[in-house]
């Protein structure tokens, strides 16, 4: 590839969509440190709280919880970093930020950080729309029918074994997550 052909460029501007979205996913994930501290700390009432005030006050209630978002942002951010597991990184990142989206809008978080979150959405769909044929034939593969041969006897045997685990696993669970 040389410099100036069209595939250079278009790499350049993927890694350049990219680092921004890094950026912002180690930012935001750092920043998970301080962001919420005290925000539980309130003298309001749930009725009487705004609809940010709410969501803070839910994320600020738990330490681990907030720390463990911004771990969450900060590992996408690295996944995107390299080639080989940007787009990984890309469905990682994107299914974080789609929550925030639809958090920003319900709560009605302040409108920069819901911008902010958009944008990044954007430059992570331009990046998966420039890598298009992998992410179609990372589709392709996982949608594709199982390339074990087994007969229709076999098939019948599979369900109703899967079935019977399913049931025993039901009560387990019921059992499991019961009252005592």
């Amino acid at each position: 590839m040389r410099v100036g052909s069209k595939r250079f460029l278009i790499e350049v501007t993927e890694n350049a969509f990219a680092y921004i979205v890094v950026m912002a996913m180690f930012a935001y994930g750092a920043g998970k440190i301080v962001q919420f501290n005290g925000a539980a700390d309130t003298d309001l009432r749930v009725s009487e709280m705004t609809g940010m005030q709410l969501m803070w006050a839910f994320y600020g209630y738990s330490k681990s919880f907030a720390l463990t978002l911004g771990v969450i942002e900060i590992l996408g951010g690295i996944l995107m970093i390299f080639r080989r597991t940007r787009l990984i990184g890309c469905f990682f990142v994107l299914t974080i930020l789609t929550n925030i989206i639809i958090q920003d809008i319900v709560f009605s978080v302040n409108i920069g950080a819901l911008r902010a979150a958009v944008l990044y959405s954007v430059l992570i769909s331009c990046i998966l729309f420039i890598r298009r044929i992998q992410v179609i034939g990372a589709f392709k593969l996982l949608l594709s029918p199982n390339q074990l041969n087994v007969n229709r006897k076999q098939n019948v045997i599979i369900v109703i074994l899967s079935v019977l685990l399913f049931m025993i696993l039901r009560i387990a669970e019921y059992y499991i997550t019961i009252k005592l």
